[in-house]
């Protein structure tokens, strides 16, 4: 566990959004730790952090922008926060 996760904070696991495309109908379980090997989503890395994974249905086939900072203010997607996340490192 990370010194942020520790502080209460999520781990960034990038310092910028990641595009992936989604497929309609289908759920996303988007990492709000940062720990998960699998990002951006979870893989249970989270367990013992008090964090827990968002679930997110696609509605359509598209490419979407998950949060990879983990500090957005709209999870899970990115909301231009990393601009403002010192050095990228968490």
């Amino acid at each position: 566990m990370t010194q942020a996760v520790r502080e209460g904070l999520p781990k960034v696991a990038q310092a910028a959004p990641f595009a992936v495309e989604v497929k309609a109908g289908e759920k996303y379980w988007w990492c709000a730790c940062g720990l998960s090997g699998k990002q951006p989503f979870c893989d249970g890395a989270h367990k013992g952090t008090g964090f827990k994974p968002v679930t997110w249905k696609a509605d359509r086939d598209e490419t979407v922008w998950f949060c990879g900072c983990k500090r957005t203010g709209g999870p899970p997607f990115c909301d231009g926060t990393h601009d403002r996340v010192a050095g990228g490192a968490g």
